[in-house]
């Protein structure tokens, strides 16, 4: 095992460094499909940590690489964070924070841009203590997460060629090692009516009304899935189409987030949805949401809103490797668990194959909320783990090589 002591006194020499670098990237806002500024910022840092080159890549992800060996590490974080609808409920700037040496605060600060102030870090502990090693680190910021998780992943590994062996999602984790995520999928239901004016509007077929007994039925089918052990499907929007206030819609569409436990398919999801009764008998349309959008830099990206569970073994070296890792960085045996909602692992581990572990600072419950902050010695603790992990992954290599 890695000297602890050391790899902790190492990583606080950088912890002003870090705090500084963290504020940075709260001050700049980074909504989805607005994250060239901050992408700017971390590049920037990423060359001063000692990367060996860094891009940008033609969706906007920014990519830092360290090393050239055989062992293929990629670690995520996503730049992108929902907008602030409700500034009147934060306590203190969403990108200013409050003043604290021991915590960061504001918008992004839990979910997630902060975790690559750890990644980057990690970097400069690698340089700083000589852990370079048969392998290749790559630190990535992708983009548009929260609009369509596992986008920016995808993006980076079909289309640019940068395909690992191993992948770490550092959403927050508390520093626990997560070995999976709960799935999900977008689904729309369509429901016909006939116009006619409100007046009469007996002469018409009130599509609202039609769909109010699909949306009635919602809740039951989540009490089955509940009681199964299954996941949840909650209505999540309303819609209709109508010529005017003063006629009755002659089309009803309500969006549909069923969450999906390992094992799930979109399949199966699908065809429960279109057996409820209500769906049947109002002749419905169930289909799954396309999602389509420039990205910062103008590219054109999209992809069906079917986003899998997954879930790494137990015994799994990349498994193996992150408990030894976060011990190393805890001083601790570190808890394991898994996400309840879903990350870029949908991409890596879920779609691609590709073994894929979480570890990440800060309370995966503080997402989206007007509480978002980050104890600065879960950047230290996290940076820790990020050193050291490539290493270790890359002396099982050569432990299981022929």
């Amino acid at each position: 095992m890695e000297d602890a002591k050391l790899l902790a006194r190492a990583a606080a020499r950088h912890r002003s460094a870090m705090v500084r670098f963290a504020r940075d990237l709260i001050a700049i806002p980074s909504f989805s499909r607005e994250e060239g500024a901050v992408v700017k910022r971390v590049a920037a840092e990423m060359r001063k940590a000692g990367f060996d080159s860094v891009r940008v890549d033609l969706m906007g992800n920014v990519v830092g690489t360290l090393g050239h060996g055989r062992t293929k590490v990629m670690m995520d974080a996503h730049l992108d964070t929902v907008r602030v609808n409700d500034p009147g409920s934060w306590r203190w700037d969403p990108f200013k924070g409050k003043p604290s040496s021991r915590t960061i605060y504001g918008r992004g600060a839990a979910d997630q841009k902060l975790a690559m102030v750890s990644m980057v870090y990690a970097a400069r502990l690698i340089k700083d203590l000589g852990l370079e090693d048969d392998y290749t680190y790559w630190a990535v910021g992708s983009c548009q997460e929260e609009e369509s998780e596992g986008l920016g992943l995808d993006h980076l590994i079909r289309k640019e060629g940068l395909r690992p062996d191993f992948v770490v999602i550092t959403e927050p984790t508390h520093l626990a090692v997560y070995r999976g995520q709960r799935g999900r999928v977008q689904m729309k239901v369509t429901a016909a009516g006939r116009s006619s004016h409100a007046s009469v509007p007996e002469q018409g077929v009130n599509a609202v009304v039609r769909m109010a007994d699909v949306i009635r039925e919602i809740p039951e089918l989540n009490a089955r899935l509940r009681r199964a052990g299954k996941g949840t499907i909650a209505v999540t929007k309303v819609d209709c189409r109508t010529a005017s206030l003063n006629a009755v819609p002659d089309e009803c569409t309500i969006i549909l987030d069923r969450r999906l436990v390992d094992g799930e398919t979109l399949t199966k999801a699908l065809a429960e949805a279109r057996a409820l009764k209500s769906v049947r008998r109002r002749h419905a349309v169930v289909e799954v949401l396309e999602y389509k959008a420039l990205s910062w830099k103008g590219l054109s990206v999209g992809q069906r809103e079917y986003y899998p569970a997954w879930r790494l073994a137990d015994g799994h070296r990349l498994m193996r490797a992150a408990l030894q890792a976060a011990e190393t960085a805890l001083g601790r045996k570190p808890r394991t668990g898994g996400w309840r909602f879903s990350t870029n692992g949908v991409a890596t581990a879920g779609r691609l194959g590709i073994p894929t572990v979480g570890f990440g600072p800060g309370d995966e419950f503080l997402a989206h909320t007007a509480r978002e902050r980050m104890p600065v010695d879960q950047l230290l603790k996290a940076a820790v783990f990020y050193a050291i992990l490539p290493r270790l992954l890359s002396r099982q290599a050569r432990h299981f090589s022929p």
